[in-house]
């Protein structure tokens, strides 16, 4: 499992097929989770366990100190199965290594439902569908998991 998480100022994503924005935050966590084969419930409750508690929101210091609960900040949050691209041979990229999209979906599922029990505001993106991103990143503060 790999997350890309940014801190932004705003984020929105809409889907392309029909315009809807399907989900959009102020002040908050963009984040991009993407799951490989092999991939487990225990692997996104303990990445969600990190992630609602990563200190890289700023405190009165402006010092990156604070959780994004503790800023009654929000998370957006958008499936990426290409974090999983293999470009170790030629030029396109090989998906093999990502999770089949039956049980990716499910985890990712899992994993917002994990984030919210942590009281956290969840936005999310359109499972497996074609979308636009729009963010403003603040920092910029990008993290790996």
């Amino acid at each position: 499992m790999k997350l890309v998480v940014q801190r932004v100022s705003q984020a929105k994503v809409t889907r392309v097929s029909d315009g809807v924005v399907t989900g959009e935050i102020g002040n908050g966590l963009f984040v991009l989770v993407g799951f490989k084969k092999g991939d487990s419930e225990k692997d996104v409750e303990v990445l969600a366990g990190k992630l609602s508690k990563l200190r890289v929101m700023s405190d009165k210091e402006d010092k990156m100190n604070l959780s994004i609960g503790d800023v009654s900040g929000e998370m957006l949050v958008v499936s990426q199965f290409t974090l999983y691209a293999d470009t170790s041979s030629g030029n396109r990229p090989s998906f093999i290594g990502a999770e089949e999209p039956e049980k990716a979906k499910k985890l990712y599922n899992i994993f917002i439902e994990k984030l919210k029990s942590e009281k956290i505001k969840v936005q999310t993106g359109s499972f497996g569908d074609y979308m636009l991103i729009d963010a403003t990143l603040d920092g910029p503060v990008t993290i790996l998991y």
